[in-house]
């Protein structure tokens, strides 16, 4: 039976990705060697690297502008930390919108004085904040553009004279926003652009290298850039499931072309949510994910009919974080719209039977 896999990562990638990947896992172009057995200095994947790095600078329509991509591993949570090392120096803002930007604040913490400048903790993180203030001394403003467990997503960035930087980790390369207004944003590929393992980060080039501490090594951006993502050996197979991912966008015409196949599955998805009785969605309307629906069934009685329905459908990782509970749709850039419709008919017979 055909999966439709709404997991919130890790998420669906492309088959002709994974058909890619994992060819090359037992032959690399024709090489004699495996991706996964050859040496990370070599040239084939020095070159697999520099196009993985160009590819994402491109598409975020980055080129030229002093900005250096950088694959890097430690996921999202592990820059939580290194954000702080390299650009903390008296005072950050924070804006928590759910539980990655609390941890994030966490980590902060520990290396100097943090400001949450916003919260939406008072409605369990059901909307996005605007219009707070900005203090114009801090170091930098920190947001996550989606939260994935919530559901929300910005749909226009802060407007700011410090630097500004960014968990992207669940909307990367999924709409068009003008990342030049970014100091630094970084991504786990886990939920839009690889397997586990690996960690984009873009950061302006002239924004690294400033901060007054002395930084550990494996946690210094300027010396990951320097060395190109190669100061110690990278997540080689990662890398190059990302590398094919970004390829694969591109030749679909990039990301205003897959915004625009985005923006249906989520029309389609929040059409019927909004329009069936038995379903309520948990964000705020005008804070909508793109990429992670959240719902919730609000007949308690109907709750194991819909399960069972789902699963007969095939639909798998519907389940909502514990957070939040009832139902997610994560409508990751490979999730075609028919697994959409899918779940959509699923949830139209609910009602009908009922």
């Amino acid at each position: 039976m055909k999966k439709h896999n709404f997991s919130a990562g890790p998420c669906i990638l492309p088959q002709e990705v994974m058909q890619k990947a994992a060819q090359a896992v037992v032959e690399l172009d024709n090489s004699g060697l495996s991706l996964i057995e050859i040496s990370h200095r070599s040239p084939a994947f020095i070159e697999i690297m520099d196009k993985a790095t160009s590819l994402a600078i491109e598409l975020l329509g980055l080129q030229d502008k002093g900005y250096k991509a950088m694959f890097l591993q430690g996921g999202a949570s592990q820059q939580f930390l290194n954000v702080a090392h390299n650009f903390l120096e008296t005072k950050a803002g924070y804006a928590n919108t759910g539980t990655w930007s609390t941890k994030a604040i966490k980590e902060a913490k520990l290396l100097g004085e943090v400001v949450e400048l916003s919260s939406s903790k008072d409605a369990n993180f059901n909307y996005i904040p605007k219009g707070f203030d900005i203090p114009s001394d801090l170091d930098y403003l920190h947001i996550t553009t989606n939260n994935t467990i919530f559901g929300t997503q910005y749909k226009a960035l802060p407007e700011t004279n410090v630097p500004l930087i960014s968990d992207s980790s669940s909307d990367i390369f999924s709409r068009s926003l003008d990342f030049s207004k970014f100091d630094l944003l970084y991504a786990g590929a886990q939920k839009n652009m690889g397997p586990a393992g690996a960690t984009l980060v873009v950061a302006k080039e002239d924004a690294l290298g400033k901060v007054s501490r002395q930084v550990p090594s494996m946690l210094d951006y300027k010396i990951h850039a320097d060395k190109d993502s190669m100061f110690n050996t990278p997540p080689v197979f990662a890398v190059y499931t990302s590398m094919l991912t970004l390829q694969w966008l591109k030749e679909k015409g990039g990301i205003s072309a897959i915004e625009k196949e985005n923006e249906a599955k989520a029309a389609l998805m929040y059409g019927e949510i909004d329009r069936n009785p038995l379903f309520d969605g948990f964000a705020a309307a005008e804070d909508r994910s793109s990429m992670n629906a959240t719902f919730t069934l609000n007949n308690a009685s109907l709750k194991d009919s819909f399960e069972a329905m789902a699963k007969e459908a095939g639909l798998n990782g519907i389940n909502g974080h514990r957070s939040v509970g009832g139902y997610r749709a994560s409508m990751y850039n490979a999730l075609p719209i028919e697994s959409v419709q899918v779940l959509v008919d699923v949830m139209k017979t609910l009602e009908q039977n009922a």
